[in-house]
């Protein structure tokens, strides 16, 4: 359940100002706080956008699932989302496919990607080699240019099978990899001797020269920040690293790490959480408002729930001891059904599959970059995509919040 933010964490995020910004788009001006960027149309892969706030949002037609409202808000619409500013467009009433999916920026970045991460935490696991191609193969024949994957997963086999495609296919300036350090166990936490080492392995074992997106993913309280900001701070001088990101970072680090940018250290331009129907308190509450005040694009991993999202667990039947399952067990009671049946329903209403529906309802939310979902065979590839293209109706948006509650 969201929670109210105190009015010292407002103040400190500087969003005390938007709030009072979003009363007054309810008389007619506009409200700040909701505008998002809305990239130029063209077909989904990585583009280059100019850094300066100017040329931040190319003109045109926005897509629905990152509204930017022009009328007034009405604050008497019923929400779930208390805390921060809205979510969604109150005046979002249309239905159907998207005619165009816009790329969508990474933060302050010039990076712009799909909106959709191919999760790699499965290559090399539940997905052997050649499928983990053929995975590959088609994300990107159907527009896909975002991969997702660290260091740590399965010991460095994900990046090496990613690294393999890129350099057999040719295609590495078409893609935006990102991958996280901290976790290997040859090169733990985050200190400066630990990053530098771990990044040059993942270089290698990725096959290229640089990582557009190097995330940090955990915090690690034993190593002060500063010393690890710059360390990737020369990584970033040296060219070996794009744009730096934050993975499982408190809200209270993030406003840290942004005072220390200020003082000239990276920023980061995204973090990633975990979101999604199932799982919301954590990232509706201060984590979300910091992440709106600060820009940052927001990359929810777990978007399906570890696969209970998709509708494959929905008894105690269909479990089985594998880790996921384990963990999707946890869904699996009277809340977890009756998600279930209103995603069905509305999937049936699109024609499309529930996992869509669900990684739908994550774009729809203005600080969603990027849901993070993976596939272990081919096929299941074309359901992730086409969450993308499709437009949720207010009214199928409030119905998940509030059944998800």
């Amino acid at each position: 359940m969201p929670q109210l933010l105190p009015l010292r964490l407002l103040e400190s995020v500087g969003l005390r100002a938007r709030a009072a910004a979003v009363v007054a788009g309810a008389d007619g001006t506009s409200d700040p706080a909701v505008a998002s960027a809305a990239p130029t149309p063209a077909r989904p892969s990585v583009v280059s956008v100019p850094a300066s706030p100017q040329s931040a949002a190319p003109s045109a037609p926005p897509a629905a699932t990152s509204p930017r409202p022009s009328a007034p808000v009405s604050l008497s619409e019923p929400s779930t989302d208390t805390g921060g500013p809205y979510d969604i467009d109150p005046r979002l009433e249309r239905t159907g496919p998207l005619p165009i999916i816009a790329p969508r920026r990474i933060g302050e970045s010039e990076l712009a990607v799909y909106p959709l991460s191919l999760g790699a935490s499965v290559f090399g696991w539940t997905a052997d080699g050649d499928t983990s191609l053929a995975i590959l193969d088609r994300f990107a024949s159907l527009g896909g240019d975002f991969i997702d994957t660290a260091d740590s997963y399965v010991g460095g086999r994900s990046e090496v099978l990613i690294g393999k495609w890129m350099r057999e296919r040719g295609n590495r300036d078409r893609m935006v990899v990102a991958t996280k350090v901290g976790r290997h166990h040859e090169n733990p936490g985050l200190g400066s001797v630990s990053i530098v080492r771990a990044v040059e392995a993942s270089l290698e074992r990725l096959q290229t020269d640089h990582i557009d997106l190097l995330y940090f993913h955990d915090d690690d309280t034993e190593v002060p920040l500063e010393d690890s900001l710059a360390t990737a701070e020369w990584l970033i001088e040296t060219g070996k690293v794009r744009y730096l990101g934050a993975s499982n970072f408190s809200a209270d680090r993030l406003i840290e790490a942004r005072v220390l940018a200020s003082a000239g250290l990276p920023k980061f331009v995204a973090i990633q959480t975990q979101y999604n129907l199932m799982h919301r308190a954590e990232f509706e509450s201060a984590l979300r408002i910091v992440a709106a005040a600060q820009g940052l694009a927001v990359m929810p991993y777990y978007a399906l729930a570890n696969g209970f999202l998709t509708g494959k667990y929905r008894s105690k039947a269909d479990l089985s001891a594998d880790a996921r399952s384990v963990r999707a067990s946890a869904y699996v009671n009277r809340k977890g059904m009756r998600v279930l049946a209103v995603l069905d329903r509305i999937a049936a209403e699109h024609g499309v599959s529930a996992a869509s529906v669900a990684i739908a309802w994550l774009l729809a939310k203005r600080t969603i970059v990027a849901p993070v979902a993976s596939a272990s065979r081919p096929e299941q590839v074309d359901g992730l995509m086409a969450a993308a293209g499709i437009r949720l109706t207010r009214a199928q948006m409030l119905e998940l919040d509030r059944v998800s509650e």
